[in-house]
């Protein structure tokens, strides 16, 4: 009887693998018809995140290079997907092979586009960002094809464009070689041309790189990607408006329900739960915070020292950054003990209060869970409010008070200014990287995606020019540079992590809910009663359940619905 139904679910399986296969016979795909496939929480998950991780990618090549080239942008998102390990798109962006391992790659491709439209359908803001993003992937495969593979592609999706007949062709042969830029007259001569109508291509027509005769626009298969995006996009926004409506239904259930709402939100890069550096003593964060602490961080223990006070979120959020750069929670305690019993907290109230939720941030009380600190995404979402002192200050601070921030750490004028512009536009992230590389003179090689990978950047980079200095025969300036600011010899360089292994997970999205309460309401409770206890936290708080590693889940069946008649901006494709 098992083995029966064992192979009934095998046959299942298998059909729909081969009905999958089917509707996606190329890798550049339209996303016509949703997926229904049996999948676990835990593969739904990754999926999610494999792809988020691929249009992050994208946000951040586009931000770095605003005026690039089709070709440069082309050759800058290869070289991140490659030092991202994101073999899996790598294998889009090749052309049009039909190997297994390209085939399994449109798989993950196609079920991973549906699963964040249920992520980011949920508002007008979300919905922008994952068109505009899906766009960008969706030109950089195009961008692959060859002129067959694009023949295929029109006759996958019944698109009816014709090439021009030879006869038709040479009669415009000398104007179609005038405006086709970058073509030799011999591979004019020997390309496809398509006539299409102008309204189709009106980014070619107002950049005056196409031919216009009698309302047609004639170009070349490279420039069908302008003819195809609008057609694409136009899905994606009627995709969106039926995710929408079908939304409530899935979110009955609460494992998906924690897993969309978290998203757009959740980190994708390094696992930094656990220091893997040496022991970083308390007495050397003072030196360290002013070249190897991101400005949050920075901010945060700015305002410390000179208040002896911050509130509730931003003492997580410091707590949980400096436990993951190596802070014991000894010392962890006894910093936070001398700095707010010099302001106003009695050291009786610190150690039955205050002590408690550092060592909750351990995760040494309470339901003694690991918590992880902060991603930037986590940080810039943030909600603040008067006095606060955590987030963003990239994206909280107007400009002005960003740039006498910067200008009182010792960035120029012009600095301050790029610095500031990055901030302006809403790429704080970006923001961040140019902070680093104005502070420690460098360029770097990969974004700013989480404080704590800052730090270790930093740390990387002094000591890479003291070992420099010691190789040249120099001395370094400080007999111990490790903790003072100056180098730090790690356990474990920043290496490329494999598949989603080596990443933090939505799994843990609800891990510092418990905490997250406790202190909140301790700081609620202490302005209204002074110097009175507060209540110690309910033992019967319901936890939020772990989802990685359940068993399997209920199957995600994506069925089509009535879609409404909400209007939404078309987005322009660049070029």
């Amino acid at each position: 009887m098992i083995n029966s139904r064992q192979n009934y679910l095998n046959a299942k399986r298998f059909a729909a693998d081969m009905a999958l296969e089917h509707i996606i016979p190329h890798n550049v795909c339209f996303y016509l018809i949703p997926p229904i496939v049996d999948l676990t929480i835990e593969d739904f998950e990754k999926l999610a995140l494999e792809r988020l991780k691929m249009l992050r990618l994208l946000e951040q090549v586009a931000a770095k290079n605003p005026k690039a080239t089709p070709e440069a942008w082309r050759e800058a998102v290869l070289a991140e997907v490659n030092h991202d390990g994101l073999r899996m798109y790598a294998k889009l962006f090749r052309g049009n092979i039909n190997d297994d391992a390209t085939k399994m790659a449109r798989r993950r491709d196609y079920l991973s586009h549906f699963i964040l439209r249920f992520a980011y359908c949920r508002s007008e803001e979300l919905r922008r960002w994952f068109i505009a993003r899906e766009m960008e992937l969706f030109r950089l495969k195009f961008s692959a094809l060859s002129a067959r593979d694009i023949k295929e592609f029109l006759e996958v999706y019944e698109l009816d464009y014709s090439p021009l007949a030879d006869a038709e062709k040479a009669e415009i042969s000398e104007q179609l070689c005038m405006s086709t830029a970058n073509q030799t007259r011999l591979k004019m001569e020997t390309s496809d041309f398509y006539a299409v109508h102008f309204t189709e291509v009106l980014n070619l027509v107002r950049d005056r790189k196409c031919f216009l005769k009698g309302g047609k626009a004639y170009i070349p298969p490279e420039s069908f990607v302008h003819v195809v995006a609008r057609k694409h996009q136009q899905l994606i926004e009627d995709g969106l408006k039926a995710h929408l409506r079908m939304l409530p239904t899935l979110e009955i259930d609460e494992r998906f329900s924690m897993l969309l709402k978290s998203i757009h939100t959740s980190y994708t890069g390094k696992n930094y739960t656990v220091s893997k550096t040496d022991s970083v003593p308390i007495e050397s964060i003072d030196q360290l915070s002013k070249k190897s602490f991101p400005l949050c961080m920075r901010h945060i223990h700015d305002t410390l020292r000179a208040t002896h006070h911050i509130k509730h979120t931003g003492r997580m959020q410091y707590t949980l950054f400096l436990k993951a750069i190596g802070v014991t929670m000894d010392d962890c305690v006894r910093f936070w003990r001398e700095e707010l019993t010099r302001g106003k907290i009695p050291i009786e109230k610190f150690e039955k209060e205050y002590a408690y939720n550092i060592r909750h941030n351990y995760g040494k009380e309470g339901s003694r869970v690991n918590y992880s600190p902060f991603s930037c995404m986590k940080v810039i979402t943030q909600a603040i409010g008067p006095a606060d002192t955590h987030g963003c200050p990239f994206k909280n601070l107007d400009a002005s008070a960003l740039k006498i921030k910067l200008a009182g750490y010792g960035l120029s004028a012009l600095d301050c200014d790029e610095v500031a512009g990055y901030a302006a536009k809403g790429h704080y992230q970006i923001a961040c990287g140019k902070y680093f590389e104005t502070l420690h003179e460098t360029k770097l090689e990969e974004g700013i995606n989480h404080p704590n990978q800052y730090f270790e950047l930093s740390q990387l980079t002094m000591e890479g020019r003291s070992t420099t200095e010691r190789s040249r025969g120099r001395a370094p300036q400080q007999q111990n540079p490790r903790w003072t600011g100056g180098s730090q010899t790690t356990s474990q360089a920043h290496h490329e992590s494999s598949f989603l292994g080596d990443s933090s997970t939505l799994n843990g999205a609800g891990d510092d809910q418990e905490l997250w309460e406790i202190m909140e309401t301790k700081d609620k409770e202490s302005e209204a009663i002074g110097l009175e206890s507060i209540s110690s936290v309910s033992k019967n708080k319901q936890q939020v359940p772990a989802t990685k590693g359940n068993p399997k889940a209920s199957p995600a069946k994506l069925t089509t619905k009535d879609w409404d008649d909400e209007d939404f901006d078309l987005l322009e494709l660049n070029e």
